[in-house]
């Protein structure tokens, strides 16, 4: 069995959506009802609970089974009880050890998202679509997982909080990996359909055809559409997301597949708050407070800072039309597996990204006119700023690359050998441009340039090796892994990446390889009897400097190149799968080391203090991760309780030159996470259910001088309806109401972290209800 170079840690993407290999068979089954062609989850074990169309996931996928580190994974039956349209990040709140916060119930505010797990954070984890790495996760010149899936053709999400497999292609990844694999063409032809309303104007509709199995080949497209104001503030979110998969299964035994996304988004920013803010204690001119502190609907009126320049006033920049995201983003991906022999198999995956888009930001008047003042007698054709400036910065690039595997059976041994390459080239601009009048609300005039602040291109080259062979001892009862990866990592910049390149009439190229050969891993899981496991692994990582673009782009041509991130991962943990109740408990060590954060510091070679990106120490982290599923015998055995619980303590070890933050706690980092939920079958077409989710307290900055209060959160669903339930051509009616934040606690979520100062927060969002209805025909 093809174990780890396909999409998913368990090798079962080419079987997700086959009925035929879903077997009853020594589970327990709480629905009856049949699965349908497309949705359908396969069982990789006998004795699992599973909960069929419920938001539990099949058991031995949930806690890891057979893996040697810590893996946890969401099927589609339990995504399709999530509110329709939630983000790929959103998805990964309900598994053990993922701190993931949102400005709103979908997670559909880009850069509003946040995710730690252990020492890392969300630029430090690997993501991987149906075999296609996603390179970095920076949301204004990256690839967010967001783009790329909508939940109703997403199969399953599994995440590894430690360590992927050494095949897992990612230059970005300090050893967590979240894979996510889309479902395949459904068998039989057919249309989906769904219309959600909700809370804050949404509306999402979602249709999905099926040209079913005809001489081996199938395909599927859909288009989802999402319309909705902004919870808080002034503003719209939009997006237009298309997804089309073709597969052909030839008689020779090729399996190749063909996908296509299309992703097209538009939303207003929203800001963030000060504790001051929220509290109500910043003497805020538009009296403004609490969690709905957000931009302004209308031009304000305010007294004038400069004479004669009527929108000079700084506050002027608290307009929404100031603070508009939109990207455009196609994702294209060929795949293909076979026998090479009877014993070897192959795997090959090509891809290529488009993307482009643009972002809008004010700038006041004052600081317009000091770099207007600075550039103007250096470059031609710059303008005097008039009141408020038009901040434009574009983006555009390509994206490239394959990677191949083959796998070796030969006895006891399972041996995979894979190369990885990619490129990924990258165009940035930013300049401020005036607004007709100076107003907010006036026209930009893209012909009248203020001043420029970057025009650069970026290239990143990679080239990952690996090697790994799985060796089976004692009648199968002990799986030993000894992997090793090698990762070369060339970076390159050029072009005015600040305004003082301009000023200083330079376009300087930079380049820096970070490279290493041995980067080892070790893994082993023993069978201790057919239903308990005991696992444990370790591995070392290393990986491209985060931010790489601004690490380059904000610092001097001499400053030193920073040295790549680095960590070693140690786990070791104990899993029972049951045919009522499973659980794994996984306890680890980590170790990152050079971790970079930008930090004042002299330029070499003078007395100038400037901020830049440098590597400021080590971190260390250390815990337990727990989940678990279990079906009492209460109620006809209708309810099915879960939990997660995740402890973790993650201290800086080295101090700053000039801070002492030895032994501190890492920001946004809580020592406990927990959740608890129950799902209720009322009967055969009515299941409820009740989560809840714990958060601890967590620190805001390097120096812990400031803090979050922990706070618990109670979402709630109905899923009326079952797949058999058909009117006329309609079937699998189903309607679904969702609600988030069930009482409307008011809470501080998302943080934007400092080295010693006060942090900025985004609030939680408030209560967010949701109805959705859904048929097939």
């Amino acid at each position: 069995m093809v174990a780890s170079v396909l999409s998913s840690t368990q090798y079962c993407a080419a079987e997700a959506n086959n009925p035929d290999s879903t077997s009853s068979q020594g589970r327990t089954i709480i629905n009856d009802s049949p699965p349908s062609d497309s949705n359908a989850d396969q069982s990789v074990n006998d004795n699992a609970v599973v909960v069929v169309g419920r938001r539990v996931t099949d058991a031995s996928l949930a806690i890891g089974f057979n893996q040697n580190h810590n893996t946890s994974a969401i099927t589609q039956k339990a995504l399709l009880s999530a509110p329709a349209g939630i983000s790929g990040l959103k998805m990964l709140e309900s598994l053990p050890g993922f701190n993931v916060q949102s400005n709103d119930a979908l997670g559909l505010y880009e850069f509003g998202n946040s995710v730690s797990v252990r020492a890392f954070n969300f630029q430090q984890i690997g993501f991987v679509v149906d075999g296609i790495p996603l390179g970095r996760s920076d949301q204004f010149g990256g690839s967010p997982i967001f783009r790329y899936v909508d939940n109703e053709n997403t199969a399953r999400v599994v995440a590894s909080t430690g360590t992927g497999d050494v095949s897992a292609p990612s230059y970005a990844s300090l050893g967590p990996i979240v894979e996510y694999t889309t479902t395949n063409p459904a068998k039989k032809s057919g249309a989906t359909v769904s219309e959600t309303l909700g809370s804050d104007n949404l509306r999402r509709s979602f249709v999905k055809l099926e040209s079913g199995e005809y001489d081996g080949l199938s395909a599927y497209a859909s288009f989802s559409k999402i319309n909705s104001d902004l919870w808080r503030g002034a503003g719209t979110i939009d997006r237009k997301h298309a997804e089309g998969k073709v597969r052909f299964q030839s008689d020779s035994g090729h399996d190749l597949t063909f996908k296509v996304v299309y992703n097209d988004f538009y939303d207003h920013d929203v800001p963030s708050v000060t504790y001051a803010q929220y509290l109500g204690q910043a003497n805020d001119p538009f009296g403004r407070s609490g969690r709905d502190f957000g931009y302004l609907g209308e031009v304000p009126n305010l007294p004038v800072t400069v004479p004669n320049i009527k929108y000079s006033n700084p506050n002027y920049n608290q307009y929404y039309q100031q603070a508009i995201n939109q990207r455009h983003d196609v994702l294209y991906g060929l795949s293909d597996q076979f026998d090479v022999t009877s014993n070897i198999k192959n795997v090959t995956t090509l891809y290529y990204e488009d993307k482009e888009g643009y972002g809008v930001s004010p700038e006041a008047y004052a600081t317009s006119l000091k770099n207007y003042t600075a550039e103007k007698n250096i470059i031609q054709g710059l303008y005097a700023p008039q009141g408020l400036q038009y901040g434009l910065s574009t983006i555009s690039g390509d994206r490239w690359g394959g990677r191949t595997a083959f796998v070796w059976n030969a006895g006891a041994h399972q041996v995979e050998a894979g190369a990885w390459l990619e490129r990924d080239e990258y165009h940035r601009t930013q300049a401020r441009y005036n607004l007709e009048g100076g107003n907010p609300a006036g026209e930009p005039l893209l012909n009248q340039p203020v001043h420029l602040q970057r025009d650069y291109q970026s290239t990143r080259d990679t080239l990952q090796l690996n090697l790994k062979d799985t060796w089976s001892l004692l009648a199968d009862r002990l799986k030993l892994d000894f992997g090793v990866k090698s990762l070369n990592l060339d970076y390159d910049i050029h072009g005015f990446r600040n305004p003082n390149d301009y000023i200083n009439q330079r376009q300087p190229t930079l380049s820096a390889s970070w490279v290493n050969h041995f980067l080892p891993q070790i893994g082993a899981v023993y069978n201790l009897t057919p239903h308990t496991q005991a696992f444990g692994s370790w591995s070392k990582t290393l990986a491209l400097p985060r931010s790489a673009d601004d690490v380059f782009s904000q610092s001097g041509p001499t400053v030193p190149t920073p040295e790549a991130e680095t960590a070693q991962n140690f786990e070791l943990g104990y899993r029972i799968n049951q045919s009522t109740y499973n659980l794994s408990l996984a306890s680890y060590f980590t170790q990152f080391d050079h971790r970079i954060q930008p930090y004042a510091s002299p330029v070499p070679g003078s007395t100038t203090t400037e901020t830049w990106y440098q590597n400021i120490g080590t971190t260390n982290a250390y815990g337990l991760e727990f989940t678990g599923r279990w079906k009492p015998e209460l109620l006809n055995n209708r309810v099915v309780l879960s939990s997660n619980l995740s402890y973790n303590v993650a201290r800086l070890k080295d101090n700053l030159p000039t801070l002492t933050i030895a032994d501190n706690r890492m920001p946004d980092s809580p020592t406990w996470i927990a959740q608890l939920a129950a799902t209720y079958e009322v009967n055969p077409w009515a299941v409820v259910n009740v989560s809840t989710r714990y958060l601890g307290k967590r620190y805001t900055n390097l120096t812990n001088s400031e803090t979050v209060p922990s706070f618990s959160v109670v979402n709630a669903y109905v899923d009326l309806g079952y797949d058999s339930f058909k009117i006329g051509a309609l079937s699998h009616i189903k309607l679904r109401f969702n609600v988030d934040n069930l009482f409307d606690k008011r809470y501080l979520g998302t943080i934007y972290t400092t080295v010693n100062t006060p942090a900025t927060f985004l609030p939680g969002p408030a209560r967010t209800l949701q109805a959705t209805l859904t048929a097939r025909f």
